[in-house]
């Protein structure tokens, strides 16, 4: 279906209809609305299509109606009706029953409500509730049918009303207490008699429930009440009363029985321990799998039994998050250990979301929680694998650095001089040989200087002998050099004695930003920071390159990010990175020292 404003047809029944209607878009959005709403709440068309739905709801309303137009919009329900308060253009506030569905049209879904005014219908509603019996019950309905019975004469006398209750058209009802009967099910006769002949010889009002048999074969619940009337003599003449219409109410409880029933099939055919609790944050309802979990009836469950089973370290810190989540009417999710029926504990995940009635009414919680220990011990197994190969990266990097500083630099060192040796003892009349020999000498020493320059890259001596600030600040000046590039470097309060973990994570931190920085960014222009605090370490990394997506770097197959975070995580350190396309990168590492920086130690 095209757009419902450029669909004449469906303007001209709209517009035609006496309840007021508005045609929404998934974001709350008005797009249409027909004067019966325009006359509702006292505002044009072009100014009610440049409103929100939750643009009339009182303040105290608005946040309930947009969760469940979120459910809407989310899909999980396609259909609610409820009654709410609207305001009015003037401010003052109307009843309305709204009714809520959502319309799959193309090329978007729409929702459409159907609002009608039942102002009057609620403050009479009020005033029913402080009148006498007979008209508190007539308020329970729209439709109340009434009758009178003249026991003198048999005539028994039905409102139109009453009439259509029984299938009827107007006048169709025959005017005996034979017809009425004629008119209930066969099962429910007997039973009805007898409350009509305990009346008569009682004088007390009555109450009943029962079955009427349309005409057409369908069949209907009935409630009514009656009250005998007597005459001057103080004999029974007359009995009144009315009949309501039940069968919604019936049928609506015989539907929430069978949905109970079916919620509890696959709530405890699952494989999660479901769970739901009430408006006072107890427990009402455990399925079988949580029964067979925790190893106690559901009796022991029920309430705040489920409480006994969480470890005691983590029971304060469970029932804080979901007492605020549930006084909220917020979804939650949280860990805890909880003891199995064999006295083990295990980790689960708990999550629950709030239920609400039809008329949006806060209703409690259901949730679920799952066993996740087997994860939890994969990731820690994962995370402690990470942590080694970091280690053993790190034992192979600072081997390699020894042997080709203290060995093969070593040996090329002494080749240098005996050559150098064989340059001096070679006659002038020899130029080509000296020249040769004086470029196998340059050429052993640029060996040297690169041999040294891959020796540091691998395992800064500077680090262990002046501290990271100087090892950090020598970087900086070797790499800008090799690359080409500028970088600013500025260190404050660093301590000297630093964590030797520390201070070879926040190198190492160093040297994968700006290696992966030079290369990626475009940037020649970088920025380099270390600062020390009372009780923090931090290093700033900034460039005013091409940028990136950390998410979507992160998603990558690169390694570059993943061992940054990876080696801040074995010092209990933090990464956090501002980067947008074309708008450069900032990195911040931060670690969280344990003793107190010392001014007087920082260089």
């Amino acid at each position: 279906m095209g757009s419902v404003r450029d669909n004449q047809l469906f303007r001209d029944v709209f517009n035609a209809s006496p309840i007021g209607i508005a045609v929404e878009n998934l974001d709350g959005q008005l797009l249409f609305v027909n004067p019966a709403f325009c006359a509702m709440l006292g505002f044009s068309e072009e100014e009610l299509c440049r409103k929100h739905c939750v643009d009339f709801s009182p303040p105290e309303d608005a946040e309930k109606d947009w969760a469940l137009f979120q459910q809407l919009r989310a899909g999980s329900i396609d259909h609610y009706q409820l009654e709410k308060r609207y305001f009015r253009r003037n401010r003052s506030l109307l009843w309305v029953s709204l009714s809520i569905s959502l319309l799959n049209s193309r090329p978007s879904p729409l929702v459409i409500a159907m609002v009608e005014d039942i102002t009057e219908k609620k403050t009479a509603q009020e005033a029913l509730r402080a009148s006498e019996e007979r008209l508190r019950l007539a308020q329970q309905a729209a439709r109340i049918g009434t009758f009178e019975w003249d026991i003198r004469t048999g005539v028994d006398t039905w409102t139109p009303e009453l009439e259509a209750m029984y299938g009827l058209p107007p006048g169709g009802f025959g005017g005996t207490q034979a017809a009425f009967e004629s008119l209930v099910h066969s099962d429910d006769r007997a039973e009805l008699r007898e409350l009509v002949e305990a009346t008569l010889k009682t004088g007390q009002p009555t109450t009943g429930e029962w079955r009427a048999a349309w005409p057409d074969g369908s069949v209907h619940w009935i409630a009514g009440y009656w009250q005998v009337l007597t005459n001057d003599s103080g004999e029974a003449s007359r009995v009144i009363g009315v009949n309501i219409d039940v069968t919604e109410r019936k049928l609506a409880a015989a539907a929430l029985r069978d949905s109970e029933e079916r919620f509890r099939l696959v709530a405890n055919t699952a494989p999660a321990m479901i769970w739901t609790s009430g408006v006072d944050k107890l427990c009402n309802y455990a399925n079988q799998r949580s029964i067979e979990f925790i190893g106690r009836p559901a009796e022991a469950i029920l309430g705040n039994g489920w409480t006994e089973g969480i470890h005691p370290d983590d029971l304060e810190r469970s029932w804080i998050t979901y007492s605020q989540a549930f006084d909220a009417h917020k979804p939650f999710r949280m860990e805890y250990r909880l003891r199995r029926h064999d006295g083990e504990y295990r980790w689960v995940v708990d999550s629950g979301v709030p239920r609400f009635s039809a008329d949006g009414c806060f209703a409690g919680y259901i949730g679920s929680a799952i066993d996740v220990t087997e994860q939890k011990l994969g990731a820690e197994a994962l995370s402690t694998i990470s942590q080694r190969l970091i280690q053993a990266q790190e034992q192979e990097r600072s081997r390699l650095a020894r042997e080709l500083h203290d060995n093969i630099n070593q040996k090329l060192a002494m080749l240098a001089v005996n050559l150098q040796a064989l340059q001096h003892g070679v006659p002038a009349s020899a130029p080509e040989l000296d020249r040769q020999i004086e470029e196998a000498h340059e050429q052993v020493v640029a060996i040297g200087a690169d041999i040294q320059a891959l020796s540091h890259r691998l395992h800064s001596p500077k680090l262990e002998l002046l501290g990271l600030a100087a090892a950090a600040a020598s970087f900086c000046k070797e790499f800008s050099g090799r690359q080409e590039i500028q970088i600013d470097f500025q260190s404050e309060n660093v301590p000297k004695d630093l964590p030797d973990d520390t201070s070879l994570c926040m190198f190492r931190v160093l040297q994968e930003a700006l290696q992966n920085a030079a290369k990626h960014s475009g940037s020649r222009h970088f920025q380099v920071s270390l600062r020390g605090g009372v009780n923090e370490l931090e290093l700033m990394i900034r460039d005013w390159g091409v940028g990136f997506d950390p998410e979507e770097a992160m998603r990558g197959h690169g390694l570059g990010l993943t061992s940054m975070k990876e080696r801040l995580k074995l010092v209990n350190g933090q990464l956090s990175i501002d980067s947008k396309p074309q708008d450069g990168t900032t990195i911040h590492a931060r670690v969280r020292l344990s003793f107190r920086a010392k001014s007087a130690g920082a260089i």
